[in-house]
């Protein structure tokens, strides 16, 4: 499917698992898992940058 690697899934409690995967061309792409072929895409440095952001807690007010 377009060429997507995908990694494992990331599963929290429940059922919220998700994936994120890489491209050949520098992409990167985050998904629902199951729902593989429904992506939000970006480039692999935003990708690095949100988890960047995240570890640095960024999204803490969502938790």
């Amino acid at each position: 499917m377009h060429g997507i690697t995908w990694e494992e899934p990331f599963c929290g409690e429940g059922a919220s698992c998700y994936r994120l995967g890489t491209d050949e061309q520098g992409n990167s792409y985050i998904t629902i898992t199951g729902a593989e072929e429904h992506f939000l895409t970006d480039s692999r440095e935003a990708l690095q940058q949100m988890i960047r952001d995240i570890k640095a807690g960024a999204a803490d007010h969502l938790l």
